[in-house]
């Protein structure tokens, strides 16, 4: 079915992106399953072809096109089943901070590299004991003259082990009242002194991420490091970007569910039982039937939140409902796909079961989906 949202140039972004993921990245993602990281090189190529920061500014070597290009990026990079290479996370979560709040000397030394490849991103919100509150951290940044010196912990941090330049979510003011006005944004590289790489965490899926502890030691960056034009202005900023990094799990989460989709109906047709294809028994049919339904629903409804993000439309309830959405779908499909494969799809040479491992945080980060529908409920007026 044609997506109406989708122009000619797109598309034929959409063959350029296909190509290159199909020859660089779809061979390696096993590998680097198995290993726990991806490799610096990879990054590198995809700066090269072009496909990191396609929605940045061009005077810092992005293609400034609209969030489109980058959607197409996401998806195609679903299909091949790549999870854990975080060029979501770098492009489309971490890159927009230093477009909207960068100073023209922050662009210029990191947006230029983020975009080449040479950078890689990451951003350290969660904390040990805060999870979604991100209003209770507790990671403090006093400043002591042209420094911050930063103490505290973050947890399941993606891009840990291999990030280069993390945003850094810490109180500037303990006392401020409320506590969300006490929060900054702070640019920390990963060889500033004090900046310590804690143990690569063992995940249940997205083998191939890099999810890590980051510890802050007396760790020392330069005040014009401070992301925005004065302290306290983080908690606002965070808010700001959550609408497109949600979006961005919607995107992801219904490109792969198609996937296992696709692959399921496949193998249904392939695999016999009682002498005939179980794509042929009734039970199948319907549950294929009823997943085909909802992913077009799905797909349906992200391509109107594309297009109205696109427009400039704010839409933090409409994503909020795709974030929990599209999120459950992506697990209740993968669990009855894997059911369709029978016993083999416990075994981690099926695909399928790859899919169910690595679905199963798509409902945890970027807030908790209990926390969508808390947002939701509130925005609808239910909260009194």
């Amino acid at each position: 079915m044609k997506r109406e949202i989708f122009s000619e140039e797109h598309e034929l972004f959409r063959d350029q992106v296909r190509r290159f993921v199909d020859k660089e990245v779809a061979p390696k993602v096993a590998e680097w399953n198995e290993r726990g990281m991806v490799d610096r090189a990879i990054w590198k190529r995809f700066g090269e072809e072009g496909l990191l920061g396609t929605n940045a500014p061009v005077e810092y070597g992005g293609a400034g096109g609209d969030f489109l290009y980058d959607a197409i990026v996401i998806e195609e990079i679903a299909r091949v089943r790549a999870h854990g290479l975080a060029v979501p996370l770098h492009s489309d979560v971490c890159m927009p901070y230093l477009t909207s709040f960068g100073t023209e000397e922050q662009k210029r030394r990191y947006l230029t590299a983020a975009i080449r490849g040479e950078a890689i991103l990451g951003i350290c919100m969660t904390e040990p004991g805060t999870g979604s509150d991100l209003a209770a951290i507790q990671t403090t940044a006093r400043r002591d003259g042209d420094h911050y010196v930063l103490n505290g912990s973050k947890m399941f941090i993606s891009n840990g082990q291999i990030g280069d330049l993390f945003i850094v979510v810490a109180k500037t003011d303990p006392k401020a009242e409320p506590p969300r006005r006490g929060i900054s944004l702070i640019l920390v590289e990963a060889d500033s002194p004090g900046f310590v790489r804690g143990r690569k965490l063992d995940k249940l899926g997205l083998r191939g991420q890099d999810t890590s502890e980051i510890l802050f030691e007396d760790c020392r960056v330069p005040a014009k490091n401070l992301l925005g034009t004065e302290e306290g202005l983080g908690f606002k900023q965070l808010m700001e970007k959550l609408q497109q990094e949600r979006l961005v799990i919607c995107v992801s989460s219904v490109a792969s569910s198609r996937r296992s989709l696709d692959d399921t109906m496949r193998y249904t047709l392939e695999r016999t039982a009682f002498g005939k294809p179980i794509a042929r028994f009734q039970n199948t049919q319907f549950k294929l039937a009823e997943l085909a339904t909802e992913v077009e629903i799905g797909q349906a409804f992200v391509d109107k939140l594309l297009a109205a993000h696109v427009r400039g439309d704010e839409i933090v309830t409409e994503v909020s409902m795709g974030k929990w959405w599209m999120t459950e779908l992506q697990k209740r499909l993968t669990s009855q796909c894997l059911q369709l494969h029978g016993g083999y799809g416990f075994m981690m040479e099926y695909p399928i079961a790859t899919d169910y491992a690595d679905a199963a945080v798509q409902s945890i980060y970027a807030g908790s989906n209990e926390i969508m529908k808390v947002i939701i409920a509130r925005r609808l007026g239910l909260d009194g």
